[in-house]
């Protein structure tokens, strides 16, 4: 309801009119709540049912409690793990959404990046409307020899995306055999025996787009090797320890007389000035009343 209706100074057309009602200001307090209101939802709790036929054929589908702040990434390693698939690259894997729309009986299907909220897609639209699927990457078949992480195992093959990097392909590999060890203690190297040729892949090097440009037919293959450990500095010695006396020892003394490349003397008639030697330093001869630098 309106209180008071009155023409705005500030306009010159004459249909121009400000509204003016204590009822319409917005406090800030109502803010803050909602904000804690966006918090709490992204902690609710439902289930989203996603149809995984990809990844065997006997399976259909499954059912995952997630909640509305899970991601699409998040909810792909959760499926691999639930059917214990370890050898798996969960970037070869993605989400997709089945739109049904039931006015105009058509169904669109949507690719969800790996930062998508399922949950939160799934309560935008009615219930039986929406429907997730597993879907597949184009990937390829890796072969890598790990002797190093597993001394019984010669080589293990992994098929991987074309975005999975070095450093994720040995996480995916640590998995495998339950290693508490981290990611940094290895590396991969790509091997070339008949050419006596090895490379150190970097952390982000894409190892099915390096396999992909071997030639054909050739004897190049990954194998994991242990970076060797770098040996903690010494301790700083302070002065009192024995081990920065014996240093302190070591040292030349100044009072020793430094190698000159000649050696100069100064000679008079009944006299001979013999400078001393020091570097660097200057020397001040009092009976010529001069300075001497000797290098």
């Amino acid at each position: 309801m309106l209180k008071h209706v009155a023409v705005s100074p500030h306009r010159t057309r004459a249909d121009s009119v400000s509204l003016s009602s204590s009822a319409s200001c917005c406090s800030l307090g109502s803010l803050d709540h909602r904000h804690d209101s966006v918090t709490d939802l992204s902690q609710r709790t439902t289930t989203i049912k996603v149809y995984a036929r990809c990844l065997r054929p006997d399976i259909e589908y499954k059912t995952l409690s997630v909640t509305w702040g899970t991601r699409a990434q998040e909810v792909v390693s959760t499926l691999l793990g639930k059917f214990r698939m370890r050898h798996r690259d969960p970037r070869l894997f993605y989400l997709s959404m089945e739109v049904r729309v039931r006015a105009a009986g058509l169904r669109t299907t949507l690719v969800l990046d790996d930062d998508a909220r399922p949950a939160a897609l799934q309560a935008c639209h009615p219930k039986g409307y929406s429907k997730f699927s597993l879907q597949m990457r184009p990937g390829g078949l890796v072969k890598i020899y790990d002797s190093a992480l597993m001394s019984s195992s010669q080589y293990k093959c992994i098929l991987t995306s074309e975005r999975t990097t070095a450093d994720e392909l040995l996480a995916i590999l640590l998995h495998c055999y339950d290693s508490t060890e981290g990611v940094e203690r290895f590396s991969l190297y790509e091997v070339y025996p008949s050419q006596e040729y090895e490379r150190k892949l970097h952390p982000d090097d894409l190892p099915l787009l390096v396999q992909r440009a071997w030639p054909p037919e050739s004897d190049c293959h990954f194998r994991v090797r242990r970076n060797p450990r770098v040996p903690p500095p010494p301790p700083a010695a302070s002065v009192g320890t024995p081990h920065a006396a014996h240093l302190a020892s070591s040292l030349p003394s100044l009072d020793e007389p430094s190698r000159a490349l000649s050696a100069l003397s100064l000679e008079s008639d009944d006299k001979r000035y013999s400078p001393v030697y020091k570097f660097p330093s200057i020397t001040y001869c009092q009976e010529t009343k001069n300075d001497y630098l000797y290098i």
